[in-house]
């Protein structure tokens, strides 16, 4: 199965959350601080809580290379819970010259076995071509995102006309000849993604932003269902990991993500 037909098939099920295991260990309930491996724990408990119901698991790299060799191993076992299932998403937003890409991909997609990976376009389709060699994976590729300064460079205006995530797009569907790509298109940008997903063809549709950087979910979603477009993954990391700080955390989270997929259903 590829990781396009996972997709299809949570989509299909009415399950439209990527649940970002952005993992604190300052963040975590205090309880489990006194584990052998908090955040090992933390991640587990998360993952049995809301594995029925998540179309996909996030794991930001981030959170878990500032550990060291530590976090990577912390890497592997979280992704040993996740069910074979259910698409596993490795977000680092990778992205350099072909020998130094092709080493990045290996690593995600050869060594840890992730479905997907999120990918930077900057430095062009040549950066980009070691992910897109494997045919079985899902590369989401940065399109417009939601942080305040997404406008820096994105929505710079193009000498040929449109904006620079606009050609980005573009690109993206003719490099989309095995199914493989996607976009990453942020939910505080509603009126961009009003305009502009007709142009997204039949590319799937990362989106962050929702909950604590403003983004707002009925619009997007709204905006997706007029537009037929059900292949899409709404990333909410805090709003359920740290729902409550209890040793209720876990229920919380279920029925957080529950709530949730219900309110997209509802919407579209």
């Amino acid at each position: 199965m590829t990781a396009f037909e996972k997709l299809r098939i949570q989509n299909s099920n009415g399950k439209f959350i990527a649940v970002g295991l952005d993992a604190d260990i300052n963040k975590i309930p205090q309880h489990l601080k006194s584990s052998a491996n908090p955040v090992l724990e933390f991640n587990k408990s998360i993952i049995e809580a809301t594995k029925k119901f998540a179309g996909a698991y996030k794991i930001n790299f981030a959170f878990y290379e500032a550990e060291g060799k530590s976090g990577i191993e912390n890497i592997e076992s979280t992704l040993s819970f996740i069910p074979s299932d259910v698409l596993t998403i490795a977000d680092g937003k990778r992205g350099d010259i072909g020998n130094t890409s092709e080493m990045y991909a290996k690593a995600i997609y050869d060594r840890l076995h992730f479905d997907s990976a999120t990918l930077n376009p900057y430095m062009g389709e040549d950066s980009l071509k070691p992910f897109l060699n494997y045919k079985d994976k899902l590369n989401f590729i940065l399109a417009l995102t939601s942080n305040p300064g997404s406008g820096d460079f994105q929505k710079s205006e193009m000498k040929e006309g449109g904006f620079l995530y606009q050609s980005v797009i573009q690109k993206v569907t003719r490099w989309n000849t095995s199914k493989n790509c996607g976009i990453v298109f942020g939910a505080t940008n509603p009126d961009e993604l009003k305009i502009n997903i007709n142009s997204f063809g039949d590319l799937p549709v990362l989106i962050p932003g929702i909950g604590a950087q403003g983004g707002d979910l009925e619009k997007i979603t709204r905006i997706l269902g007029r537009s037929k477009n059900i292949n899409f993954l709404v990333n909410v990391s805090r709003g359920i990991l740290y729902k409550n700080n209890t040793s209720e955390f876990a229920t919380a989270a279920r029925e957080e993500i529950v709530r949730l997929n219900n309110l997209i259903k509802s919407y579209l």
